[in-house]
């Protein structure tokens, strides 16, 4: 008698992709390919940028969302679904319930960008926010299904979502057959996941590495300890990626078939969003620039040619104004700086002068008079100045000082 245990089936195979691929055809784009010659340069080899921040409603969301809720049984539709998202997997779902006839409810947190927020009540989906996390979010969604029978959508853990995600892995290889590394963000990992499973089965040879933000990197710890581990408080501008624990299924995928896992800081973030916009003319949010950044801070040894797929593009105009100074800064292209100087006429005259000399551009200036660390005849000023780089924002700081200007910071 055999007593051998059957190795059980993998959550997600090839041909669940594949599937998806058929049952996506007229929904999803196919998304564009652009080269990038200056991540070119600095890798030493082709890349390529898989544009999904092009793809319907902004991102690759809506090729999960549509395929699990295309498989759901008529008495399952009829009572409608609920999701729970930042917004790109809210958006998705939005828009592939009002393709399919579907009535939406989607929970989101309460700090989501608006643009996100009101894009989704576009679509269709009644919109309720609740906790400041995804977490929080994915809970009180999760409530609302248990309550209402509504059938629970999740953004990343459930087989169906990882074969929809993972059809941009076969379009990767169909549109670079020669490709050798694809980089790819991760939050619960289900783009990953689907990635992965479609790439490695058929090109086993191509090196899949993952991107996590510094400050909302579950999987590393969950890796190392063989489980889906959870972080308390994950913090990142990448909302997209802002996950504190990784999904059971995408979990086992991503630690058999992803090579490596790699984390980006949020000044490397915010060089990659800056980069996309000057470089590659592309609007991309935070979460959809961690590949970008992932490159641009461990790019020699990546082995080309590479694909770095940007995930999303549906970033908050307040924050992308917050995230292209913080990169202009991190990139010495942005220069704060306060100084005292007597409060007398001309003073300010003079001291934009030296400034002119200088070839800083002034882009604003602020007064403080009142300050009761001020002497009588002090006043406190701000700058803020555009500058050319970390020389030049030393050479403008030399320049105060050597005209006498007291630099506070």
């Amino acid at each position: 008698m055999n007593h051998r245990r059957s190795t059980p089936p993998p959550p997600v195979t090839l041909d669940d992709v594949c599937g998806a691929q058929k049952m996506l055809t007229g929904v999803a784009r196919v998304t564009a390919m652009e080269g990038s010659r200056y991540l070119t340069q600095l890798v030493g080899a082709p890349v390529q940028l898989k544009c999904e921040n092009l793809q319907r409603t902004g991102s690759f969301k809506l090729r999960g969302a549509y395929v699990r809720i295309a498989g759901l049984l008529p008495e399952e539709r009829a009572a409608g679904v609920v999701a729970a998202s930042a917004g790109n997997h809210a958006q998705g779902v939005a828009l592939a319930s009002a393709l399919l006839g579907v009535r939406a409810t989607v929970f989101m947190p309460k700090g989501a960008p608006l643009p996100k927020i009101s894009a989704t009540r576009d679509y269709g989906a009644e919109v309720r926010l609740h906790g400041h996390v995804v977490d929080e979010t994915l809970a009180a969604a999760q409530e609302y299904a248990d309550t209402t029978g509504a059938v629970f959508i999740h953004p990343f853990d459930h087989p169906d979502i990882i074969a929809g995600q993972g059809t941009v892995g076969l379009e990767i290889l169909e549109q670079c057959p020669e490709v050798r590394t694809i980089v790819v963000g991760i939050g619960g990992g289900g783009l990953a996941a689907g990635v992965a499973v479609a790439v490695k089965a058929l090109r086993p040879d191509v090196r899949i590495i993952g991107v996590q933000a510094e400050g909302a990197a579950s999987y590393p710890p969950s890796l190392a300890a063989g489980r889906p581990v959870a972080i308390d408080n994950p913090a990142t501008m990448a909302d997209g990626i802002k996950v504190g624990r990784p999904g059971d299924v995408p979990f086992g995928i991503v630690g058999e078939l992803v090579d490596e896992v790699r984390t980006v800081t949020e000044d490397e973030l915010s060089a990659a969003l800056l980069l996309c916009l000057e470089r590659a003319k592309l609007v991309v949010e935070p979460a959809g620039a961690s590949p970008v950044a992932a490159l641009l801070s461990g790019a020699r040894g990546v082995e080309g040619p590479v694909v770095a797929v940007l995930s999303g593009g549906n970033v908050d105009p307040v924050l992308m104004q917050r995230v292209l100074r913080h990169g202009m800064t991190a990139q010495g292209r942005y220069l704060a700086v306060r100084l005292r100087l007597t409060d007398r006429p001309g003073a300010l005259a003079t001291l934009l002068g030296v400034l002119s000399v200088a070839d800083a551009n002034v882009l604003d200036v602020s007064h403080v008079r009142t300050d009761p660390r001020l002497g009588l005849t002090e006043v406190e000023v701000e700058l803020h100045l555009e500058t050319k780089g970390p020389a030049h924002c030393a050479e403008v700081g030399h320049a105060l000082r050597d005209a006498g200007y007291t630099v506070v910071d």
